[in-house]
């Protein structure tokens, strides 16, 4: 998974107003969204590296946070839920140079036996717990003829 970090935090000379919105987000960064929520795009994947499955996320938007006690992510579905513990207890989100947008990358162990089950399950929501914040995104969907294919 690979992310244009020049994409993520947008150019300085962006037109961009204050009230980031998500479509804005969506615009702004090349990758594909993994889900949404009210104020935040997650981007998200499946690595392996030396045997070891981890699962990477990026948070866009107005999540600002800076944590030593790590971070929870929950993946619910049709008969499936499955909850991960950030792989790092220390993490801070960056500020962007587009006004009130952050960007959290956090990275979260995944075992090898749950890495078939998630690639398998009908997800309906994915959600991150970090300090006070509980954030639940939807899987993100297009609406689009072109990406039918896929």
């Amino acid at each position: 998974m690979a992310f244009s970090l020049s994409k993520l935090f947008g150019s300085k000379t962006s037109n961009s107003i204050p009230g980031d919105t998500i479509e804005a987000i969506i615009t702004d960064v090349e990758n594909k969204p993994f889900g949404v929520s009210e104020n935040n795009v997650l981007f998200a994947g499946l690595n392996e590296l030396g045997g070891y499955f981890f699962f990477q996320t990026v948070i866009v938007g107005q999540l600002n946070v800076k944590s030593k006690n790590g971070a929870q992510l929950v993946f619910s579905g049709d008969n499936f839920k499955l909850q991960l513990d950030a792989d790092m207890p220390e993490f801070e989100s960056e500020s962007s140079d587009i006004k009130g947008r952050y960007v959290t990358k956090i990275d979260f162990q995944i075992e090898e036996h749950d890495v078939k089950k998630l690639e398998e399950a009908t997800l309906k929501s994915i959600q991150i717990k970090v300090k006070k914040h509980d954030l639940l995104f939807s899987k993100y969907v297009v609406i689009d003829a072109s990406d039918e294919e896929e």
